[in-house]
């Protein structure tokens, strides 16, 4: 690679919450012997406080101002796994950036992922009725989700590792 060129990420995997992007991603990233990187906690260096506090504390549209940074920086020079969170797809420009890239989308159906995520968790985005709004998430999503999938990963009923493998 020449020095101009940037380091483009392995793989970029998205997904809802509870699809496993946190828990797979540094297993992928252990077996192809490359770094892992989670937008949402490169958000949370730069600002300091975690997601849920940012959503509070300052809204979600500067939430999303961040992430969008976050994401562009990430697939600009991370050379290894790259986590997206669950609703950074819905940006247009992200969208955009994702293109020309490995998107490995892990695919989950809503059971699992309310499993997964504890609808008693404080997650921003599911405040309210949480199964209602996590239903909405991923009808949203979904279509996104499955237009920018190179590889799509079922992670229902099974094991991260095996998922990863």
């Amino acid at each position: 690679m020449t020095g101009d060129q940037a380091a483009k990420p392995v793989a970029v995997l998205i997904g809802p919450p509870g699809a496993g992007k946190s828990t797979v991603g540094p297993l992928l990233a252990a077996l192809l012997g490359a770094e892992f990187a989670e937008t949402d906690a490169m958000v949370e260096r730069v600002a300091g406080k975690p997601v849920s506090d940012i959503f509070v504390s300052d809204g979600e549209a500067a939430f999303r101002a961040m992430e969008r940074a976050a994401v562009a920086e990430a697939l600009a020079g991370h050379p290894g796994i790259v986590a997206l969170g669950g609703g950074a797809v819905m940006d247009p420009g992200t969208q955009q950036l994702l293109a020309g890239h490995r998107v490995v989308y892990l695919q989950t159906g809503f059971g699992t992922a309310v499993k997964r995520v504890g609808l008693d968790v404080p997650r921003p985005l599911l405040l309210g009725n949480p199964r209602a709004r996590m239903r909405e998430l991923l009808d949203e999503r979904l279509p996104v989700y499955e237009s920018l999938a190179r590889i799509t990963v079922t992670t229902d009923d099974r094991e991260p590792q095996d998922v990863a493998d």
